[in-house]
């Protein structure tokens, strides 16, 4: 195997490398360490994990009801009728709601903006979920909270803010996660402790 500092014309390894380095979070050294793991993994992985990769671009969608990713028009959520539809909590990103399950601290439902309002980096209130928020809310489906758990840094609070204001005249109670995620944090990093401080203590918008 030729070495990874001196690829040669067309090297797979260091298109592998070049690919895996485009994934957030992921810098040139830890896109080193994967990409050579997945040369010293086995064929039968390396095809199940390609498989998988391709499975996500072709299956996965977005939940007709909460605009989370998805396998099928409706997510399991939505679907299970032991949640409480009385609550839908508001996130930014898949990612925070797979948090919040993950700490078990709630058992609402949810909506997922797929994003936070940031005018300087062009993400306005048309680039986010929400019309999809308030068409879900016509007619009231017996919602009687929004808790609004977007991170608690400067795009985090105008979003919940915003969300306030355009729930304000269905007359929803809006609340907002409280601070015990730290400010500036992000919600996916927080522990089990925290979030569940962070919705107990949830405060009126």
């Amino acid at each position: 195997m030729s070495a990874v500092s001196d690829p040669g014309p067309g090297d797979p390894l260091r298109r592998l490398i070049k690919l895996l380095a485009r994934l957030p979070g992921i810098g040139e050294k830890s896109a080193m360490r994967l990409a050579l793991a997945i040369v010293r993994s086995n064929a039968e992985y390396t095809r199940a994990l390609s498989e998988a990769i391709s499975d996500v671009h072709e299956h996965l969608g977005l939940c007709s009801v909460c605009c989370d990713l998805a396998a099928a028009e409706v997510c399991s959520i939505c679907l299970d009728a032991r949640r409480d539809p009385t609550v839908i909590c508001v996130v930014a990103q898949p990612q925070d709601r797979m948090a919040l399950e993950r700490a078990g601290v709630f058992r609402g439902r949810y909506h997922v903006l797929h994003g936070v309002l940031d005018p300087l980096a062009g993400v306005g209130p048309s680039e986010l979920k929400l019309s999809e928020l308030l068409a879900r809310l016509e007619g009231r489906a017996g919602v009687e909270e929004i808790i609004v758990a977007t991170s608690p840094n400067v795009e985090g609070d105008a979003t919940a803010l915003y969300v306030s204001k355009l729930l304000e005249p269905l007359g929803i109670a809006v609340t907002r996660i409280a601070s015990g995620v730290a400010v500036g944090g992000e919600l996916e990093y927080a522990d089990m402790t925290t979030l569940h401080r962070a919705l107990e203590d949830r405060r009126k918008i």
